[in-house]
């Protein structure tokens, strides 16, 4: 069932193809969050309710990141352990998301609904690249 619900949203059966494509759009999105933290650091921290020095921080690092999924996913097979990695990284993001909420001296309320979005978006990377590790996996045994 997971191999058909990989097939169905990355629209091929091919599992390897899937999780390229899983892992390109992941470092699109991160990369282009990345640059917006760290251009707009000031303007998008008022917003938030973060500091702009902390997203200044996080955008370096979410630019960088976002770097090494776009060469991952650049393998034509990616490697299984990059790929655990990515997850796991993508896991630890959404579960840090949601602390860093409880963190805060005062998140606004576009912080309040921004940071679950974008964990609850993060997680969903995770979840989709782990079905098509699987399902690469699977594949593989046969």
């Amino acid at each position: 069932m997971s191999a058909t619900l990989v097939a169905g949203v990355a629209r091929t059966a091919v599992p390897q193809t899937a999780l390229r494509r899983f892992l390109a759009l992941d470092a699109a999105v991160t990369g282009a969050n990345g640059l917006a933290y760290a251009a707009f650091s000031a303007p998008l921290g008022r917003l938030l309710g973060i500091g702009a020095d902390t997203l200044f921080g996080l955008g370096f690092l979410l630019t960088a990141y976002a770097a090494a999924v776009a060469w991952t996913a650049s393998r034509r097979r990616p490697p299984a352990r990059p790929v655990a990695l990515v997850i796991e990284a993508n896991c630890a993001w959404t579960v840090l998301s949601l602390v860093s909420l409880f963190l805060w001296d005062a998140p606004t309320a576009a912080g309040l609904v921004w940071v679950p979005a974008q964990a609850l978006a993060v997680a969903g990377f995770a979840l989709l690249q782990h079905l098509a590790l699987r399902a690469c996996a699977a594949s593989d045994r046969q």
